[in-house]
């Protein structure tokens, strides 16, 4: 028979070192279940690793990106990592078969360091290093386009206050505006200059889950500071702020000072797309066991449908909805990031000139939760 029974098929030794956040992704689930399956067709044993729990293996195997699969045994190590590990498993597979059947072929009973001529072992580790270079230079042109594109919205966005200051010089040389009009222009762009360089240092940061400590948080308390935070804000252009917090709703597992950012972003921009006599409403729901939701919705000019898929990426400020008001900043992407790394997911609901519903969900806080 050609074809060789579980028993009889070889042996592979895997190590998977990755976050829990990594094992919800779509192609790792796919991976494992490839693995798991006879159409793999080897015996694989397939460890698992989180290394926040074990960081010393990020160092033993010279792991450079995470997730990474890791090749134990047969000889030689080899280390997947990046975007693709699916796919280079599926590439390698064929090569290690074929030195199956040669070892089969030649009726040997040796390892395989005995097997192999001293010729194919260093070709083997010349394409072991090969591959781990690849791997590097991935990770290091990932980093370069990160800062690329980092550097391009620092253009962009600081584009913007900086000609409306320019504007404002130009206009109180001509004599168009007194000198306390100009104060208040200045300084209202030098603010929107900071709190845009914050941002954008939050969005280059290149080890977020850092900046993530997780603990039994208490969401209800956090918006009640925000609202009180922006009171100036919302009182003085005529806005109410309706809530809908539930007097029995249950603890996150959050992070205090990045869920107090995700609120203090989403409600300052229902605040500043909306006009007098409007409404923010701020709703937070207990759906399931697991999560809570969280609602922020204004009565603005709303998002285009085809700027909905934009609206959270890392890239530059999407067209302003008004002839008043400036696009969405780059703040909504830093919304996204810590959301992800909470588990849960950000998404938006809006019709032009009907405003916009931004939601997001974080996990309820139990007694398996680490605090």
């Amino acid at each position: 028979m050609n074809k060789k029974t579980a028993n009889e098929r070889r042996k592979l030794h895997l190590l998977l070192v990755a976050s829990k956040r990594h094992l919800s992704r779509g192609d790792l689930r796919s991976l494992i279940k490839f693995l798991e399956s006879k159409e793999c067709g080897f015996d694989v044993t397939l460890q698992f690793s989180d290394p926040k729990e074990q960081p010393e293996l990020l160092e033993l195997h010279r792991i450079i990106a995470i997730p990474a699969l890791i090749k134990l045994e047969p000889k030689p190590k080899q280390i997947f990592a990046g975007s693709s590990i699916f796919q280079q498993i599926k590439n390698w597979l064929p090569r290690w078969e074929q030195e199956e059947v040669l070892i089969s072929g030649l009726g040997l009973n040796l390892r395989q360091s005995d097997q192999l001529t001293s010729r194919t072992r260093k070709e083997l580790l010349l394409e072991d290093e090969n591959l781990r270079i690849r791997q590097e230079n991935e990770t290091l042109t990932n980093r370069i386009e990160s800062q690329e594109r980092l550097l391009r919205m620092v253009a962009h966005e600081l584009r913007t206050p900086l000609s409306a200051a320019k504007l404002a010089l130009q206009s109180q040389a001509l004599g168009q505006i007194d000198l306390k009009k100009l104060q208040e222009v200045i300084k209202r762009r030098l603010e929107e200059i900071d709190s845009l360089s914050k941002d954008l240092l939050e969005v280059g940061t290149t080890r977020w889950e850092a900046l993530f400590t997780p603990q039994k948080t208490n969401l209800a308390s956090i918006a009640a500071e925000v609202i009180l935070e922006l009171e100036k804000s919302w009182l003085k252009r005529g806005i109410g702020i309706n809530t809908d917090i539930p007097a029995d709703l249950p603890l996150v597992f959050a992070d205090h000072g990045r869920m107090r950012q995700v609120l203090l972003n989403l409600i300052e921009n229902a605040l500043k797309f909306s006009s007098e006599g409007d409404t923010v409403d701020i709703r937070m729901l207990h759906r399931t066991n697991q999560w809570v939701q969280v609602s922020i919705c204004d009565n603005g000019p709303g998002i285009p449908e085809k700027e909905k898929h934009r609206i959270f990426l890392d890239r530059v400020r999407l067209p302003q909805t008004s002839e008043k008001i400036s696009g969405f900043g780059i703040g909504l992407s830093v919304c996204r990031r810590i959301v992800e790394v909470h588990g849960g997911k950000i998404w938006v609901i809006s019709e032009p000139d009907k405003g916009a519903c931004f939601y997001f969900n974080v996990p309820v806080w139990d007694n398996q939760n680490k605090s």
